[in-house]
């Protein structure tokens, strides 16, 4: 199928890429045109302006905007006037499932088809494939087809899961998989990121509870202001964490991908001294939290793991500059120096 990829990132050149190897037609464009001139030798068809990418596609055109969910809009703004009836517009960024609704309908009133695919893969996706949540209409997703098949992993050597009918309609075990109307792809994207900052969180703490376990071992002071360490003999271990999430990685219970990703870090960079600890959020674990709020459905980790993200960013140091205060104010406590 011929394929108009608009944002080649890290995510969009990736994606093309694949797409290219299982024989798709791309027609690419950037606001940056370096990043095209890689994928133009590989065989993509490069365009100077976003008239010139529509002109090239063939109708009904299929147009793939991997965008920041904060320009989607305004790209869209500038695109739409350029497309005809029965176009097909697809975001695979990390859009709001909010603005699916909304986009969809707007789309639909002009004869245009949207389709909502969150994408979840990394900078590993081009040989892992990327696996896809889909929203939208039936008929356009399934239009569609060849090319989730494309990006999707594929069955691969997983194992069937061993409870799963055989004879069950679905394209989930090849990695892609239709979640339902408009937005649908982007709710089920936006809780996978929540669990992600979870998993992630769990992770970072239970690897610092081991990279502290020789508190025992060190110095400490005794005074009014720190609550003394009632056992030091409990904590005399200098552990290995590198080797220890080695270890994890084969034949435990949390074994996964991110560990495998943890692993390789530590390796490289035991201490982590190349990282500031400053964690972003692009939005999906926050909307997850929202709409647990609005489910009256209890997220004590997730919801956990997104405010120790504002924490990371400094975000807490005013609260905690009032914790100081109110004891110096109420105790005489005085502050002890970071370090």
């Amino acid at each position: 199928m011929q394929l108009g990829m608009i944002g080649l990132g890290r995510m969009g050149n990736n994606m093309t890429q694949r797409l290219m190897r299982h024989g798709h037609e791309c027609i690419v464009y950037d606001a940056r045109t370096e990043s095209m001139s890689p994928l133009e030798a590989l065989g993509a068809v490069a365009s100077t302006s976003l008239q010139d990418f529509v002109s090239k596609l063939t109708k009904p055109r299929i147009v793939w905007l991997m965008l920041p969910a904060a320009v989607v809009d305004k790209v869209l703004d500038q695109l739409v006037p350029l497309l005809d009836k029965d176009d097909i517009l697809i975001d695979g960024g990390n859009s709001y499932y909010h603005d699916d609704i909304r986009r969809s309908g707007a789309l639909l009133s002009k004869g245009l088809h949207y389709v909502d695919v969150g994408t979840s893969g990394g900078v590993f996706g081009l040989e892992r494939g990327y696996c896809l949540m889909i929203g939208g209409e039936k008929a356009t997703v399934e239009h569609l087809s060849p090319i989730f098949a494309a990006l999707a992993p594929g069955k691969g050597d997983i194992p069937v899961t061993e409870s799963r009918p055989r004879d069950i309609a679905s394209t989930a075990d090849q990695g892609f998989l239709h979640c339902g109307p408009h937005g649908a792809g982007h709710f089920v994207k936006m809780v996978h990121n929540g669990i992600e900052y979870g998993l992630m969180a769990a992770y970072a703490e239970g690897l610092n509870i081991l990279r502290n376990a020789d508190i025992g071992m060190r110095d400490h002071e005794v005074d009014a202001e720190t609550t003394p360490l009632q056992h030091p003999e409990h904590y005399q271990y200098k552990l290995d964490l590198p080797e220890i999430a080695e270890v994890w990685r084969r034949g435990s219970v949390i074994s996964s991908w991110l560990l495998d990703l943890t692993a390789d870090a530590l390796y490289g960079d035991p201490g982590l001294e190349n990282y500031e600890g400053h964690v972003s959020d692009s939005g999906e674990g926050r909307w997850t939290v929202i709409a647990a709020i609005d489910e009256a459905v209890p997220t004590p980790v997730l919801s956990a793991a997104l405010q120790e993200r504002f924490s990371s960013r400094g975000n807490a140091d005013f609260a905690n500059k009032i914790l100081s205060a109110m004891r110096s104010e109420f105790g005489g406590h005085k502050e002890k120096p970071k370090g």
